[in-house]
């Protein structure tokens, strides 16, 4: 805990404030309020997207056969965390989370538990760094990297910061994962903004005053070269195999895209 910085506001605790938890600080609250007043929707987006990790999840336990998955970006424990949905499934499933923040090992470590049958572990490591996280003895003895893995990428790509940045990464991560192994990721957008609110998010970002590098579609699914596909490929999180009777919001009121696909 002597590296956690309470002064200044960090994308897991904020995200974790939207989401309607106790886990944050001034900073991240202020920080939450201050994008909120630009774009009143953003706990939408939140919430959106927090409910896609839940099906993705399923899908990949319950349809795909995946038994080991890679969550980098984890962020507070919550409910319905993802080894919570893939172990309600197949209680043999194995978990490794990724996070940055300090506060989230502490969490990770008194709420993360596993069934008895799988396995869950927690490596504090930076996703600007996957050739560490690959390499972490705690990947090694809780994943077998020569069996597909459920690659997770929530919510965490765009605070790659660049044209083109998160592509290499990704692409690293896949690289060191079989055939038959999945990725899902989640990442913002203001593809859906008007002209104004596009313009205003990019004075956000050049005054320091958001960290979220939103990508338009196009950027996003070139994430997914190589890969195949899960119906209904590229869409706004709440359009990813929606639940029955679920009510879909429009786009603006999401601004986050989302994909799943295998690699072959």
């Amino acid at each position: 805990m002597d590296e956690l910085d309470t002064t200044v506001a960090h994308p897991a605790r904020r995200y974790n404030y939207w989401l309607g938890g106790k886990d944050n600080f001034a900073a991240d609250r202020e920080s939450g309020d201050q994008l909120e007043k630009h774009f009143p929707k953003v706990r939408a987006g939140a919430l959106a997207n927090r409910a896609l990790l839940q099906r993705a999840t399923r899908f990949l336990a319950a349809e795909a056969g995946i038994r080991q998955f890679l969550d980098i970006g984890t962020g507070l424990p919550t409910a319905d965390n993802t080894h919570e949905v893939a172990q309600s499934v197949a209680p043999d499933s194995r978990i490794v989370y990724v996070d940055n923040d300090p506060m989230v090992m502490v969490h990770a470590r008194a709420l993360l538990t596993s069934s008895p049958e799988g396995r869950t572990a927690y490596i504090e490591a930076d996703l600007n760094d996957p050739a560490k996280i690959l390499a972490d003895p705690v990947v090694g003895a809780t994943l077998d990297l020569s069996q597909p893995v459920g690659l997770m990428l929530i919510a965490v790509l765009h605070f790659i910061h660049g044209d083109g940045a998160a592509k290499p990464i990704v692409r690293e991560l896949l690289e060191a994962l079989p055939s038959g192994s999945f990725l899902v990721a989640t990442h913002a957008t203001s593809d859906f903004g008007t002209p104004e609110q596009q313009a205003l998010y990019r004075q956000l970002i050049e005054e320091g005053k958001s960290d979220v590098w939103t990508r338009p579609k196009d950027e996003f699914a070139e994430l997914f070269d190589g890969l195949e596909l899960v119906e209904p490929g590229v869409v706004p999180a709440s359009e990813w195999r929606p639940e029955p009777g679920a009510t879909i919001p429009q786009r603006s009121d999401i601004n986050v895209w989302t994909a799943t696909g295998r690699k072959p």
